[in-house]
């Protein structure tokens, strides 16, 4: 069924705010997933807070002209989806991780606000820690030291009470 003007225009618009909300884009290639592997593949998504969008190139090269990412238009070639996220992190790690493991699944390119993406960097990116892991290892490092006076201040009070006893 054909889309009309305004359902393209609404269309558009749609793409536009998503992108537009979104730290990072991935431009992959899903031809040939089976609807339990698509499924299998948005609930991942959806647990890490990354969108997976599949939306016709025309609709997508108007919508994307006006964003951060328009560098990527040329990309949008063939069966395309859109991965996008708050978190590069996030995006990259699940979308790496299902391609991995489903050859039909390549990602092409990708963008974290204006900076262009080789699939080398995102390889590099999926394989950094979470944001949540990055925050605990830097609580972690900075209540380290406060621990270590703890429990030397701690022993030097042990000593004292075995001395006076």
């Amino acid at each position: 069924m054909a889309m009309t003007r305004a359902e393209k225009e609404q269309e558009v618009t749609e793409i536009g705010e998503r992108l537009n909300r979104s730290e990072a884009i991935l431009v992959v290639k899903n031809m040939g997933l089976n609807a339990e592997e698509t499924a299998a593949l948005r609930q991942e998504m959806n647990n890490e807070g990354v969108e997976f969008n599949v939306a016709k190139n025309t609709l997508v090269k108007r919508a994307i002209k006006d964003t951060k990412f328009a560098a990527l238009a040329d990309s949008f070639a063939g069966p395309t989806a859109i991965v996008a996220g708050a978190d590069p992190i996030a995006a990259a790690r699940v979308a790496y991780n299902f391609a991995k493991d489903h050859e039909k699944f390549v990602i092409v390119t990708g963008a974290v606000g204006a900076d262009i993406m080789d699939q080398d960097r995102i390889k590099f990116l999926a394989q950094l820690p979470s944001l949540d892991a990055l925050r605990g290892k830097l609580i972690g490092i900075l209540q380290a030291p406060g621990a270590q006076i703890a429990r030397v201040v701690n022993a030097y009070s042990e000593k004292n009470d075995e001395q006076q006893a």
